[in-house]
């Protein structure tokens, strides 16, 4: 499992999680809430656990 923190815009993030999403080589477990950056309202930060996805044994 990995724990990714996404930084940035509300709209990137949102961007760049729904290509997570759609990645079949991903399972995205958990995205959290977004918080904000210290300094800035413009910026915040979301935390992202993903795993490889388990390949189907045939």
């Amino acid at each position: 499992m990995l724990k990714i923190r996404l930084m940035g815009t509300k709209n990137d993030i949102k961007w760049f999680s729904r290509i997570l999403k759609r990645n079949k080589k991903v399972n995205v477990l958990q995205i959290s809430e977004p918080y904000t950056n210290k300094g800035t309202n413009r910026y915040y930060r979301v935390y992202a656990e993903v795993e490889r996805e388990k390949e189907k044994v045939q």
